[in-house]
């Protein structure tokens, strides 16, 4: 049974000299299990802005996922970069990584619930069109928004990331609510092309309103300006590598996006 989200929020970060946005921390819960996600806001906006929530990489809430949110934010949206995996747990290795991020995607109930619990306390943000919400997800979080996606979630539109494509609940007829935008990279060793068709497939055959864009050369977390440090040093995983050229324009993309289906 869903609990409503039960929340404390925390001043963190105060804006800069040039820029409105304010990101603040706030505590929620998920049955018994406290979540611990940042929201990111311009406050020199007027009246209510449609919300968005951003979901983490597999190694857990991270800087990745907060610069999504307030970059979001000086958009004009209203931005939660959520904790899918609780206490803002972050792995350091590949194992917990796997650990962590396997028991979210083996478990769609524990995944929508931790969804929604964020999505819920999103909507009941003063500065927020609760009839206005989508998704957007990086890596194991594009894998989330995209189930999210293929489980009927009311939302406006997902958007992944050099996402995981595959899924153990694949999108029935009629079922997928959001328009969905899938970015790529061609040259990603963890997501197949075979992948990326079998997913088209799938989309197509439920009706689903959707664009699929692969970015020829850009491997693994192409968005991510730490990626070959982080991903591919400490993870030990020489597919992660930042791309400039597919990092802007994926942004551009993921704007137009956000521009139409928000509207």
């Amino acid at each position: 049974m869903r609990r409503a989200a039960a929340m404390v929020i925390y001043l963190v970060f105060s804006a800069t000299a040039n820029s409105a946005v304010q990101e603040r921390e706030i505590n929620y819960e998920s049955g018994s299990v406290v979540l611990r996600g940042s929201l990111a806001y311009d406050d020199a906006l007027p009246g209510r802005r449609p919300g968005l929530l951003v979901v983490h990489e597999w190694s857990g809430l991270n800087e990745h996922a907060r610069h999504s949110a307030r970059r979001l934010a000086e958009a004009g949206y209203v931005a939660l970069a959520l904790d899918m995996y609780g206490e803002a747990k972050q792995a350091h290795r590949p194992r917990e990584a796997l650990m962590l991020s396997t028991e979210i995607r083996t478990h769609l109930p524990l995944m929508q619930a931790r969804f929604d619990a964020a999505r819920d306390l999103l909507r009941t943000q003063p500065n927020v069109d609760p009839t206005r919400i989508g998704a957007i997800g990086y890596c194991f979080g594009g894998g989330v928004v995209l189930d999210m996606a293929r489980a009927g979630e009311n939302l406006r539109g997902v958007v992944s990331v050099h996402g995981v494509l595959d899924t153990a609940a694949p999108a029935k007829a009629g079922a997928v609510k959001a328009d969905v935008l899938v970015l790529t990279g061609g040259a990603d060793p963890y997501v197949t092309k075979d992948q990326v068709d079998e997913l088209d497939r799938e989309l197509k055959s439920a009706g689903a309103r959707y664009k699929i864009v692969t970015y020829p050369g850009a491997k693994h977390s192409f968005t991510n300006p730490a990626a070959k440090e982080y991903g591919g040093k400490q993870f030990d995983m020489p597919g992660d590598e930042y791309n400039a050229d597919a990092d802007q324009r994926s942004w551009h993309e993921i704007l137009a996006f956000l521009e139409r289906v928000m509207k």
